[in-house]
């Protein structure tokens, strides 16, 4: 493939348009993005003109979308037309985001099929992969991909969590192995050592891995070093446009770069934000990380309302159950109490290890059983804010975020402040003047220290 020179000014336009596998991840792309000095704005539907001309100087569109959790007939059927609606906005990455734990199978949230589908977009030699996140505490080397936890690595089958998650566990932490599961396309890599001996180097090594048959190129990310080589060559080398599959390591890694070449400022970040009285959580996370969030926020003054899932997935006691629920967090909120509603507490929580057999005497799959629960925990938001006056909410899990946002009459997010990396204070974008200026998080499972919750009524990090 042809090396180009260093580019020393930005293209006219977007430089960015991406599609999240969940909308957790999205928000933590859109994060990345609006901390560096990139404008970014993420849409829950494909963006209208009259809805991008509300964000004149937006230099990096995100779509939130639900493809972690959807099988590859459902991405056949949905993402090539969406891949097609970001790929006519003109930036030259086309971006599919990935969770930076890699959850995925060839079952579930195949990212080998989202690859296959989307390059068929862009007219790039190579489909460049960055999973590593420092900031996130993600690393890969050697292709494989690492987690950190409470400041012990784990290779991600070996993670106390990705190697029994319920739906996409992780039995492989090379993901050249990992991804070849999910699909034919050639898979490469770029590793570290290549990347420690300079850009010459790895132009030289992508030139003789890139082809007519677009394979993916995974790239190594270790520490700062290789993030920003990482960022370079992929910006250096992406032609007229590639499409990539990766985690918010791409945005990190490209905002290295460009920091570089002084085109960001050279200390980003993003304002705290003032406190406010009490909040509303609804949790559909079953990690263990969540699990400790709600044991905080019950040790610390919140009040926490357990949504009974037998009940909630039969059709006969569903409704009284989120009045239940709702009605007892609506009084706690009252009375300037923050309120936690979760459906687990916990990978061991007996809602859990029931959980197959709720949905089988409820008559449904466990993939419709868990959308179900999503729904049920979106309707209690909907009419948590119908009844209390609440300015600031969160919701915990990915699958769960998509389904509340989605309930919430949400065109649009930007970021207006930082909490926990990788799940920022969100204002929300509506017609509906009832959601219009709402804050929001939208907070992965993985995501934050015990005292979360707390950080999201006093808008800055609390000692926990």
């Amino acid at each position: 493939m042809t090396i180009s020179a260093p580019s020393t000014a930005w293209p006219d336009g977007l430089l960015l348009a991406y599609y999240g596998d969940d909308f957790t991840g999205s928000t933590d792309a859109m994060e990345a993005m609006t901390a560096a000095g990139v404008p970014t704005v993420l849409f829950l539907t494909p963006p209208t003109a009259a809805m991008l001309a509300r964000f004149p100087d937006v230099r990096c569109i995100g779509l939130a979308g639900s493809s972690r959790g959807r099988s590859p007939a459902w991405m056949k059927e949905h993402l090539p037309a969406l891949f097609a609606r970001l790929a006519a906005l003109g930036a030259p990455i086309l971006q599919y985001k990935v969770c930076s734990t890699f959850d995925s199978s060839a079952e579930t949230g195949s990212i080998g099929c989202a690859i296959d589908l989307g390059v068929r977009h862009m007219p790039g030699l190579w489909s460049p992969m960055i999973v590593g996140a420092p900031r996130l505490k993600r690393y890969q080397v050697f292709g494989n991909l690492f987690a950190a936890v409470d400041g012990v690595g784990h290779r991600l089958d070996r993670h106390p969590t990705m190697a029994h998650h319920p739906v996409t566990p992780m039995g492989e932490a090379d993901l050249r192995l990992h991804l070849g599961q999910q699909t034919a396309r050639r898979i490469a890599l770029i590793d570290m050592v290549v990347l420690q001996q300079g850009s010459e180097t790895a132009d030289a090594v992508l030139s003789t891995r890139a082809g007519a048959d677009t394979p993916v190129v995974l790239i190594d990310v270790l520490d700062d070093a290789t993030l920003l080589a990482a960022g370079r060559l992929l910006w250096e080398q992406r032609g007229e446009g590639v499409f990539s599959a990766s985690s918010s390591g791409l945005q990190y890694a490209l905002a290295a770069y460009w920091r570089a070449l002084g085109l960001l400022p050279q200390q980003a970040g993003l304002p705290t934000a003032e406190s406010v009285a009490a909040i509303a959580v609804v949790s559909g996370s079953c990690s263990p990380v969540t699990a400790g969030q709600i044991r905080w926020a019950r040790e610390n003054g919140f009040h926490t309302e357990r949504l009974v899932l037998d009940r909630a997935l039969n059709p006969s006691m569903r409704d009284a159950e989120i009045n239940r629920v709702v009605d007892s967090a609506s009084a706690a909120i009252q009375r300037g109490i923050s309120a936690v509603v979760y459906s687990a507490e916990g990978p061991n929580d007996a809602s859990v290890l029931g959980f197959d057999a709720m949905a089988a005497t409820a008559k449904l799959s466990r993939a419709d059983a868990a959308r179900s629960v999503g729904t049920a925990l979106a309707e209690v938001m909907r009419r948590l804010l119908d009844q209390a006056d609440l300015q600031r909410i969160v919701v915990a899990g990915g699958d769960s975020s998509g389904e509340v946002a989605s309930a919430l009459d949400i065109s649009a997010l930007s970021v207006i402040a930082g909490l926990a990396p990788g799940a920022p204070l969100c204002r929300v974008w509506s017609d509906n003047p009832r959601r219009d200026g709402l804050q929001i998080v939208l907070k992965g499972g993985q995501i934050g220290g015990d005292g979360f919750f707390g950080e999201v009524v006093a808008g800055r990090p609390i000692n926990t």
